[in-house]
């Protein structure tokens, strides 16, 4: 969990870190202007066509330097039949990365402190955080009395305040959905409606229960967050706490564990792989403690790097799962509380560890390095 967040605002560009007793433990960034995850557009379509797996998709364009796509087929919603030429609300769910443009959705969602507010849907539902079966009562029927249109989603933080605060939020929400609708009957495509502003308030929220302070270097970002968490004003806020060079050596394939093994991180377009090995046979305390050792610092590289989709490691020794248990049990717990839900697969047949996890914003690498055009993104040069 966070305990610090340290925030530099610079040309345009918010850069956010999120540290744990000094650590760097997790990091965004949010251009002014830019195509960012939450983003509400209308678009043109511009070209229908077959997925892979026999469904249908269509390209968008939303403004973006590459077009985005939408599946034809999304929950709760009818099948999109679309003409090239046709105009359509999306929302931004997967930011555009290394080649792939950004992935769009008609199921939109504008997220409040309290509620998410799903205009297209028609459930009410509760966060899983929220234990207090009472509580959970309570809450669903204020939402069921007072809030008929569509579906909503109740965050961990309406446990905590009045219920007209809640009631205020979902007509906000309401009231900034049809305002994005009047934008698009008067507007061209393509065009953006809605711009979601709020991310550091979002990650305050996450970390209320372990945050101490926010660090900015900007008076008008305090103002705005002051009544949300401790602050304190700092000129140069990354540079006085070394974010650039905790950023740089998260750049870095390979990871030193404590016990002398490492373990090497390899980021390809299909997946992600992960090696564990003992450093040249220099590991101390047995493949047990490197696998454990290895676990807990798998769980931290792949939320602070954001890796995402298919993640395939593979432990020292033995790939059985009665050796391997302990490991697969740590990653369940330290991304227990990931933002970005993750799950561990299991065991595959060839030995190595599975895990899913949900793709929203580009990876760390993604975001501050670029393809070697020299290598062509091999790592390897020609003799």
């Amino acid at each position: 969990m966070i305990d610090t967040i340290v925030v530099e605002e610079k040309n345009g560009t918010k850069k956010i870190a999120g540290l744990k007793e000094g650590v760097l433990r997790e990091f965004l960034m949010q251009k002014d202007g830019g195509f960012n995850e939450g983003n509400i557009y209308l678009g043109r379509i511009t070209k229908k066509i077959h997925t892979a797996n026999g469904k249908d998709g269509y390209f968008v364009n939303i403004g973006a330097e590459k077009e985005a796509f939408i599946n034809a087929q999304e929950r709760e919603l009818e099948d999109l039949k679309a003409n090239e030429g046709q105009d359509v609300v999306v929302q931004i769910i997967q930011e555009q990365r290394a080649e792939k443009g950004p992935r769009v959705s008609r199921f939109l969602q504008l997220a409040g402190e309290y509620l998410v507010f799903c205009p297209y849907g028609s459930e009410i539902e509760i966060s899983s955080k929220i234990v207090d079966e009472d509580k959970k009562e309570e809450l669903y029927n204020l939402v069921v009395a007072n809030c008929q249109n569509g579906g909503w989603i109740i965050r961990t933080f309406a446990a905590e305040v009045a219920h007209e605060d809640i009631v205020e939020e979902a007509k906000k929400l309401e009231d900034v959905f049809d305002n994005l609708l009047f934008e698009a009957k008067k507007t061209k495509a393509p065009s953006r409606l809605f711009i979601k502003d709020n991310v550091l308030e979002e990650f305050i929220n996450r970390n209320k229960d372990t945050l101490q302070k926010v660090v900015v270097d900007n008076h008008l970002t305090q103002e705005k967050i002051k009544n949300l968490a401790e602050t304190e004003y700092l000129a140069k806020t990354f540079e006085q706490y070394g974010i650039e060079e905790m950023l740089e050596e998260a750049l870095h394939k390979i990871v030193k564990l404590p016990c002398g093994g490492r373990i090497i991180i390899e980021e390809t377009k299909a997946c992600v792989v992960i090696d564990v090995d003992s450093g040249e046979g220099t590991a101390q305390g047995g493949l047990g403690r490197l696998n454990q050792e290895a676990a807990y610092e798998i769980a931290k590289q792949i939320v602070l790097r954001n890796l995402a989709g298919k993640i395939i490691i593979d432990f020292a020794g033995m790939a059985e799962f009665k050796f391997l248990k302990h490991a697969m049990d740590i990653l369940e717990q330290e991304l227990q509380n990931d933002f970005a839900k993750t799950k561990v697969l299991g065991l595959s047949r060839a030995g190595n560890v599975e895990l899913l996890r949900i793709r929203r914003r580009p990876t760390l690498c993604d975001l501050l390095s670029e393809e070697c055009p020299t290598c062509r993104g091999t790592g390897r040069v020609e003799k």
